[in-house]
């Protein structure tokens, strides 16, 4: 579990530079990014060649990276539109998608492999809350691994933090932040990824009215 003193928020969905941009103007909310992939400050010290190109790193890398950089700030709230999932999450969506090319439940259990991996070898957290930029009124909405095995799981650690193309979306992630419940925190990482694999798509119809 974390123990800085910050609210940790990891902001995902239709995530637009405007409402960052909004989101750090105001007072009590930093926003935590992860460093540039040109290169590690470490390794150039070190007289080692520049970090290999974002597309070959795996895909909890950046958003661990974004974590570790909230863990330095000191605000009421950090947030951080980067998740260590944001992976598994895609394959998880891509499962459902019967379009030629998905690449079913194998994409799924590779992502999930390597995210559990990595957080067993405490490379990173789950932030403390997950907001969810739902898309915009009237556009499709598939299957969503944040409003459906983890809201499942732990209801009061996911809401919905307004949505997409929102004239007043900021206002909305701050309504959101400012009515977060405390609840259990999360399970083991495997623990919720089991309760992905045994999630019916289906039963997001609830959810996704929840985002409406």
């Amino acid at each position: 579990m974390r123990r800085e003193s910050a609210t940790v928020v990891a902001l995902v969905g239709e995530v637009t530079s405007d409402l960052l941009a909004s989101l750090r103007r105001t007072p009590n909310v930093a926003v935590a990014r992860a460093p540039a992939y040109a290169a590690d400050p470490a390794d150039a010290a070190d007289g080692k060649p520049a970090d290999a190109p974002a597309a070959v790193r795996p895909g909890w890398e950046a958003g661990a990276q974004a974590m570790r950089e909230a863990a330095r700030l000191r605000s009421m709230y950090v947030i951080v539109p980067a998740d260590p999932l944001a992976a598994v999450a895609a394959s998880w969506q891509q499962m459902w998608d019967p379009a030629a090319g998905s690449p079913g439940s194998a994409g799924f259990e590779s992502s999930a492999a390597d995210a559990l991996a990595a957080w067993q070898h405490k490379q990173f957290e789950l932030p403390d809350y997950y907001l969810v930029i739902a898309p915009a009124q009237g556009s499709a909405a598939g299957p969503d691994l944040y409003l459906g095995p983890l809201r499942a799981v732990r209801p009061r650690r996911i809401a919905v933090g307004g949505l997409a193309d929102s004239p007043a979306q900021s206002a909305s992630v701050l309504d959101a932040l400012r009515t977060l419940q405390h609840g259990p925190w999360w399970p083991p990482l495997g623990e919720l990824l089991e309760a992905a694999r045994g999630f019916y798509a289906g039963g997001l119809a609830e959810t996704q009215q929840l985002a409406r």
